[in-house]
């Protein structure tokens, strides 16, 4: 159990999960080139001591690995777990309440405590550019806080247990933002901040804002859980950490008394700035939007602060490894949240939001009828509207019958829906819809569409091992690559605006129709790069989930409409980068070079094995 972030470094250390790099380090791209390098290559957490134009410390690739992250947690996670199956069914501890005894009681003594209002405060009031002003990818608007918890309470019912813990990425500088006085807060209407702007606005006063940094790891890892109802992100920092969450108040903020960093401040109603861009977890640079200015109040430093981040960029990343220990913790709670669902799995390397694999269950049809999609039609459009689901594009959705399934299993599960699937009858498609705000596919900010994509029943087709002859030898298409059994990619010409892209397919509908059948290849994507496509699974699920719009970007070979309903023989997914797209992220050539140095023979990181 830590009491803080040192504790947590020290422990790291001599358990030989953490090296100190000494050499001096640019914030500016050439520590988030070092850690992605690291992070790649399965390295420890780093703890940059020389941090160029500030005398504190900085510490990433905590949680690189999930071994670290349960390594962090081994003295608490058994128990968090079980207290969180027993808020998803309370049941349990009525059946056997003396086995879940300890458990309560740990439940119990982890409530926030506040400490006496006069106490002091064991921190330094600094600057915002006291702080390690870390710019993650070259075209960044300015330097980000990564892993920040931000605190707000409701203006309706104050109090620490009526308090969301968020975490929104902080833009430091940059933009129009005035040095020291301002920052920016990214983040979505619906989130828990939100709400309490939204009452906040409505009550036309301020809402008080306070960013802790740093502190006991569980206090981090709490800021991104999705909790049972009832249950505090507070609440949950406590019972991760075995440390009871400590704070004071100082001008009426609310203060961390273990972060490391704590800035305070107000939003005001309607008071927004251009924030971004900013290299983002989809692996493109998310733009520049407004988003709500924190006017800074006050900003406070323990003397041997040290500040954690991480970087953001196409998956895997460290990120990942959040949402691995969130589905650990919290696996169960799908099932009760969602009657009928067996898991859902949000695809990492499609960059978590845009699609999502499931597997439901299948009740409505007898089997000795037509064996097809009822019940999980259902169930998608319950996934669709539940929290951070509803940001999905695709969902891909089955249910059981004789063979076990496992959704993380990707190439697999997919597989088993290609063999199945009925596309005159199996595609759902939700237009003129919402859209997370990150995702540049669609047709304006948080715009977009969704497509269900559900099978059920016998199998229906052998999937292509080969290209198959009708993919060949067409005009204005060339290159056709395997990626996987059913899906193959074919390079097109170079995206200019829909109305062409319309042409252009009723081409290659028209062509293949002509050869002949592809049965046996029932989805084809449409790219710029076939050979990059086909290279790995991670590359297919990338570029083509995170550059398509259903709506929009999805064709079929032999389409037709039937009452409203569309369908066809082939899927065809315009996967192109399209003009309106986001750039993706490219590492700086330059720092590249520049980084070298730490991992030399005699330098920090010689032992980390990078490419």
């Amino acid at each position: 159990m830590y009491q803080n972030l040192e504790d947590c470094i020290i422990d790291l250390e001599k358990n030989g999960h953490l090296v100190r790099v000494k050499e001096e380090v640019d914030p500016h791209l050439e520590m988030a080139a070092i850690h992605l390098k690291v992070y790649e290559a399965g390295g420890p957490a780093l703890l940059f001591e020389n941090v160029k134009g500030s005398k504190f410390k900085a510490v990433s690739n905590l949680f690189g690995t999930i071994e670290r992250s349960k390594f962090i947690f081994r003295s608490t996670w058994d128990s968090v777990q079980t207290v969180i199956a027993l808020r998803n069914d309370p049941i349990k501890a009525l059946k056997n309440p003396l086995k879940h005894v300890k458990t309560g009681l740990a439940a119990s003594t982890a409530l926030p405590v506040k400490k006496n209002k006069n106490a002091p405060v064991t921190m330094e009031e600094i600057s915002i550019e006291d702080i390690p002003s870390i710019q993650h990818w070259p075209m960044d608007g300015g330097a980000f806080i990564t892993l920040p918890q931000v605190y707000t309470e409701d203006p309706e019912k104050p109090g620490i247990m009526n308090s969301n813990l968020g975490m929104y990425r902080v833009q430091l500088n940059g933009n129009d933002y005035e040095t020291n006085k301002e920052i920016g807060l990214h983040y979505q209407i619906h989130r828990g901040i939100g709400v309490h702007q939204a009452k906040a606005n409505k009550l036309g006063k301020p809402l008080k804002v306070s960013i802790f940094i740093g502190g006991p790891p569980a206090h981090t890892l709490s800021s991104v859980m999705p909790l049972p109802e009832g249950m505090s992100e507070m609440t949950f920092a406590g019972l991760l950490a075995g440390r009871r969450f400590r704070y004071s108040y100082i001008d009426g903020y609310c203060i961390s008394n273990d972060a490391d960093f704590v800035i305070t401040g107000e939003i005001h109603p309607n008071d927004t700035k251009p924030e971004g861009p900013f290299g983002d977890h989809l692996g493109y640079y998310s733009l520049t939007h407004s988003f709500p200015v924190m006017k800074v109040h006050k900003v406070y430093a323990k003397s041997n602060a040290i500040l954690p981040f991480t970087v953001v960029g196409r998956p895997p990343q460290e990120d990942t490894v959040f949402g691995e220990m969130i589905h650990e913790l919290t696996g169960g709670a799908v099932k009760q949240e969602l009657p009928g669902v067996k898991e859902v799995h949000a695809v990492d390397a499609a960059g978590v939001h845009p699609l999502l694999f499931a597997i439901g269950s299948e009740r409505y049809t007898p089997y000795q009828q037509v064996k097809q999609p009822t019940e999980i039609l259902t169930i998608a459009n319950k996934i669709l509207g539940t929290g951070q689901l509803s940001l999905a594009k695709f969902l891909f959705i089955t249910a059981e019958e004789d063979i076990p399934l496992n959704s993380h299993d990707e190439t697999a599960f997919l597989k088993y829906i290609l063999e199945r699937i009925d596309l005159k009858r199996d595609l759902h498609f939700y237009t003129n819809t919402t859209m997370d705000t990150l995702d540049y596919s669609g047709t304006g900010l948080n715009q977009g569409s969704k497509v269900v994509i559900a099978a059920f029943g016998d199998k229906k087709r052998e999937l292509c091992t080969d290209v198959p002859d009708g993919l060949k030898d067409i005009s204005k298409f060339g290159n056709p690559q395997l990626v996987m059994p059913g899906v193959v990619a074919i390079e097109g010409p170079e995206f200019q605006n829909y109305d062409l892209a319309q042409k252009e397919l009723k081409e290659l509908d028209d062509t293949i129709q002509a050869k002949g059948s592809v049965e046996s290849c029932p989805m084809i994507v449409l790219c710029d790069d076939s050979t990059f496509m086909s290279a790995t699974d991670k590359n297919f699920l990338w570029a083509t989930f995170t550059r398509s719009n259903p709506s929009h970007d999805i064709y079929g070979v032999n389409s037709s409409y039937e009452n409203k309903h569309w369908s066809c023989e082939t899927m065809i997914i315009d996967a192109r980068i399209k003009t309106h797209h986001a750039p993706p992220l490219v590492e700086d050539p330059g720092v590249e070079k520049q980084i070298e140095r730490v991992f030399t023979k005699g330098a920090s990181l010689e032992g980390v094995k990078v490419q």
